[in-house]
């Protein structure tokens, strides 16, 4: 009777209406921004700046532990993980280890030093050349074409300001830099994964696609590589967009 007892309020302590407390931490600190991922329901959930969370689980189910430059984790839960009802899960940052580094010296051989390309230049994507030929002013630049220095300023930057046409070229950029996300996106995961995986109709695979590449926060994980994360935060989009199809749909 004492050990039945015993075990039931363990196990009380342990998981409380199906929800599991933890926290992640990394040796040092409670570490933020680690996605918990009950692996069997796929119920989720993102750890706070000490390194919290709760998240919808019970004893015998798997949660998935995975973060940006940490190693990823998954825990069976077990009644003997808790201390005092609470679970406590280190991660450990991914270490790049090489058994042997060469390194040859071929400072002679580049772009620069062949008089190829000016020192210090920067690279321009084609949208990133015209916005700065159309906004840049050129004070050598001559008022009457001639190419004497004079002290005037070019008046195309100005004809552009208020012509709009900075503005626009702007926007171009911004547009450019989209589509390279979408690029990416698509070479990440195939359309029969965006319509079998996470139930995006055929017809609205290129509008989801958009509708990713859009969102500031997703872009700068797409950024990562992180596989991983990338897929959660797609899959919460997902949920996103198809409340916006069935409201359009109506």
């Amino acid at each position: 009777m004492f050990l039945l007892l015993f075990t039931v309020a363990s196990f009380g302590q342990s998981v409380n209406n199906g929800l599991v407390k933890g926290t992640v931490v990394d040796g040092y600190s409670g570490v933020s921004g680690i996605y918990v991922i009950n692996v069997e329901t796929e119920a989720a959930a993102i750890t706070a700046n000490d390194g919290s969370f709760t998240v919808a689980a019970k004893l015998g189910e798997t949660l998935l532990f995975a973060g940006m430059q940490y190693k990823s984790v998954r825990v069976l839960l077990t009644d003997q993980l808790f201390r005092n009802g609470v679970l406590e899960q280190r991660l450990y940052p991914i270490m790049n280890e090489l058994n042997e580094v060469v390194i040859k010296r071929y400072d002679h051989i580049n772009a620069v030093d062949l008089g190829l390309v000016p020192a210090g230049q920067r690279k321009y994507s084609a949208a990133e050349r015209r916005l700065e030929g159309a906004s840049a002013l050129n004070p050598s630049a001559s008022a009457d074409g001639s190419g004497m220095a004079g002290g005037s300023v070019s008046a195309d930057p100005i004809f552009n300001m208020f012509s709009g046409r900075t503005a626009m070229l702007k926007k171009e950029l911004v547009n450019e830099k989209k589509e390279g996300f979408r690029r990416q996106l698509e070479r990440m995961f195939t359309e029969s994964y965006i319509e079998n995986k996470l139930e995006i109709p055929a017809d609205y695979i290129k509008g989801f696609e958009y509708y990713a590449v859009d969102n500031d926060k997703f872009t700068k994980i797409l950024e990562t590589k992180n596989r991983i994360t990338i897929e959660f935060l797609l899959s919460e989009l997902a949920t996103k967009y198809k409340v916006i199809i069935a409201s359009q749909t109506k």
